[in-house]
């Protein structure tokens, strides 16, 4: 099954990814109090799905071959914009890296199902749950930000 262990290795990648840019966000936005504690929540959230690939990387291996297809390099978010139109612009980078954790869930989901592996299974429909919970709060605080950002002179 070496296609799933790719699969395996780019969720593990992402989920962290995602996780550690929730809290770069969270923290570079701090003066809004629900960034910063959404954030982290939904950082912990993925933090919790990194442990548990745990056995699921030790039972089906981690494929890191950087020869790999992979056309998007995911390195997350390092900093953050300072303005409101900044805000916005990172609450959209965090939903692209949530959008490909929801994705590569979703597929391992259906690779889960054909391998009748329960445990795999259970672990991606929670995760894909939890990564829709992350994508719904990012789509709504963005449309809050937007007038702000968008329309109002800084």
């Amino acid at each position: 099954m070496p296609h799933l262990s790719t699969y395996v290795a780019l969720v593990h990648r992402s989920e962290q990814t995602l996780a550690d840019s929730f809290r770069v966000v969270g923290q570079g936005h701090a003066k809004h109090p629900d960034v910063l504690f959404t954030c982290q929540a939904l950082a912990d959230m993925s933090d919790t799905h990194v442990r548990a690939l745990t056995a699921i990387a030790r039972r089906y291996g981690e494929d890191n071959d950087v020869a790999a297809p992979e056309r998007l390099l995911l390195t997350g978010l390092t900093e953050v914009r300072q303005t409101p139109v900044g805000l916005l612009r990172d609450l959209q980078d965090l939903h692209l890296i949530a959008t490909l954790v929801q994705t590569t869930w979703t597929v391992i989901g259906q690779a889960a199902q054909g391998l009748r592996d329960d445990e795999l299974s259970s672990l991606s429909t929670s995760a894909s749950h939890d990564t829709i919970r992350q994508l719904a709060w990012l789509t709504t605080r963005m449309k809050v930000a937007a007038p702000q950002a968008l329309i109002v002179a800084s």
